[in-house]
């Protein structure tokens, strides 16, 4: 992609994928394989298939198309006699010109949207909405189907009644919005099936290819289903439901395992039928727009950059807190804890983007290879430098609400967390030495994420004895409020006015919702366009993601086998006692302590 923000504004990207049928995989594989040259040579010379917004897709998106080859796509898939692995036979170059040229240049390739587990909650309530938004906006390609896929009984009709349920203009409430609605259900289908079963998704494939007509198709599949069952759906959609000509790629939610061990078998097994630059592992909160600004507000602004190291920081908090318990998914929670659900990925891969150095480029793998040297860098997680707690029952106005083991999905004397608290450092020449805290709880006293950078105290400040004994109250902080109600604001000092000299704590001030009109779009609507994109840079790659269970596994591990007893909590509360004499203990004071607005 030409910029950093995910091209969300569409246009440019409808006269790609729908005008541009060269840009499969087949081009792709050769820009990579440093074939660049005679790549640039196929398409000019064929000058009257290319008109000049055709050409602007090239130069755009060819620093994009660098990171973004399938190595599957445009090959044919066949079984090893020895065994269950798939061996691909890339189309030469000059097959690839003829089945361009027999495209015409006209608006021959396509999109098929497969959301495997589409009866789920996920796919009603994020997938199938987003995919709406997108085509609402006018940023998913003229050709384009959707279906669902799911062991549930239904017919086209009953999940367009489903999904129907779940979508809403909310862009805007334009007059037409009842019928994008319609024009929406009806590219919308239902396949049922088992996720292990070759027959059933050799039958998708059949119905796949009467939507996609003939034309160059492109293949996305969503696995919104439990992790136990991944490999299987791969296996399946892989051997019986790839594309031939186009691209596939799959889009993988979390958990990527539970530790170190069953990360790396999961992505070896997946990797027995993908390429690693097919398998998209989704972090919504890598979507979310304030995430997505963290490296626009440091390397476009010469103000933040030079501050942004040990000499000026004096400590950073990530704080994740929910005001709701994990009623209706305490089964599935027990299994995995507030450590593995929230720390290991959504609040370290949002370190990682914060501490990483400037990268090379904007390209994904550049960005990417940073975050990786991030998480190399951190010093193994000590146990006396992490707090773990779990809520109990507590009345408030007459209102009882239920403790964690309360839910009859818990087992009882469960010791899993719903809190943790940790203080991690990064082991390099930038951040040596600053604590970096981590706070992540349910059932707290507010709904928030936040990013919180507190400064180190002016030397010699002139105006101490003005400001009163607490210099932690007039330490400069920078706050990235990640939701609700996105901001952006700077604490600082100012005079009181009047004749007497009275100091006062101020916030330079950006609301997201005061300063811009649009409606902030969901992390699912960014993401799930990367993905149709190939653009990688949001998602996670497997050294990245096994840096990052490496950094936490120790620490799981000595909690589980020494059966590490959390601290209660009262239900609605700001958390354990003990995660105020984890900061102290670093002379850091969490910042979601004071009364910002």
């Amino acid at each position: 992609m030409p910029s950093f923000s995910s091209s969300l504004s569409c246009p440019t990207y409808r006269s790609c994928t729908s005008s541009a049928p060269f840009f499969s995989n087949h081009h792709s594989s050769s820009l990579i394989n440093g074939d660049l040259r005679r790549s640039l040579s196929f398409l000019s010379s064929s000058p009257q298939k290319l008109n000049l917004d055709e050409l602007t897709c090239v130069r755009s998106q060819r620093k994009s198309l660098q990171s973004s080859v399938v190595v599957q796509d445009g090959a044919v898939a066949t079984k090893s006699s020895s065994a269950e692995e798939l061996k691909l036979t890339i189309p030469s170059l000059e097959e690839d010109k003829v089945a361009i040229e027999s495209d015409g240049g006209g608006n021959q390739s396509t999109v098929s949207i497969t959301v495997v587990g589409a009866s789920g909650d996920l796919a009603k309530k994020k997938i199938f909405p987003a995919l709406f938004a997108l085509y609402y906006e006018g940023c998913l390609p003229e050709h384009f189907t959707i279906f669902g896929y799911a062991r549930s009984k239904m017919t086209d009709g009953e999940l367009r009644d489903m999904v129907s349920k779940t979508l809403t203009c909310r862009i805007d409430k334009r007059a037409n919005c009842g019928e994008k609605i319609e024009e929406f259900l009806k590219r919308c289908f239902y396949h049922t099936g088992q996720y292990d079963s070759q027959e059933h998704f050799v039958a998708l494939d059949k119905k796949l290819k009467e939507h996609e007509g003939g034309r160059i198709s492109n293949r996305l599949f969503y696995l919104s289903i439990p992790p136990n069952i991944f490999v299987d759906a791969v296996k399946c959609a892989s051997s019986s439901a790839s594309s031939i000509k186009g691209w596939t790629r799959v889009i993988v939610e979390k958990p990527f395992g539970r530790d170190s061990q069953t990360s790396a078998a999961l992505t070896k097994s997946l990797k027995q039928y993908l390429e690693e630059d097919q398998i998209f592992r989704i972090d919504h909160y890598l979507g979310k727009e304030l995430v997505e600004n963290l490296s626009v507000l440091r390397f476009s602004n010469l103000i933040f950059e030079p501050l942004w190291s040990r000499q000026y920081i004096r400590n950073v908090q990530f704080i994740f807190s929910e005001d709701f318990g994990t009623e209706g998914r305490g089964g599935y929670f027990d299994n995995y804890g507030i450590i593995r659900d929230i720390m290991q990925n959504h609040l370290l891969q949002i370190l990682a983007l914060f501490a990483m150095e400037t990268p090379v480029s904007l390209d994904a793998e550049d960005i990417r290879n940073e975050k990786v040297k991030v998480l190399r860098s951190m010093r193994p997680i000590q146990l006396e430098d992490v707090v773990i707690g779990q809520y109990k029952s507590q009345t408030t106005g007459g209102v009882t609400y239920p403790g964690y083991t309360d839910d009859k999905t818990v087992p009882k004397g469960s010791l899993t967390p719903t809190f943790a608290a940790a203080a991690l450092f990064i082991d390099n020449a930038r951040w040596d030495g600053v604590p970096f805290l981590m706070k992540a709880g349910k059932a707290l006293n507010t709904r928030s994420t936040e990013i919180r950078v507190q400064f180190r105290h002016v030397p010699g400040n002139l105006y101490n004895r003005n400001s009163g004994s607490d210099l932690d109250r007039t330490t400069n902080e920078l706050v990235i409020r990640v939701q609700p109600n996105e901001a952006i604001y700077l604490k600082i000092n100012n005079k009181v006015p009047g004749l007497g000299m009275r100091l006062d704590r101020s916030n330079l001030n950006l609301l997201y919702s005061t300063r811009y009109s649009k409606e902030i779009p969901d992390a699912y609507e960014r993401l799930l366009l990367d993905a149709i994109e190939g653009e990688r840079r949001l998602f996670i790659r497997s050294d990245e993601l096994d840096a990052a269970w490496a950094l936490f596994t120790p620490l799981l591990k000595e909690l589980e086998e020494k059966k590490t007893i959390p601290e209660s909590y009262p239900y609605g509360s700001r958390g354990p006692v003990g995660a105020h004499y984890l900061a102290a203990k670093h002379k850091v004071q969490w910042g979601d302590l004071s009364h910002d607005q």
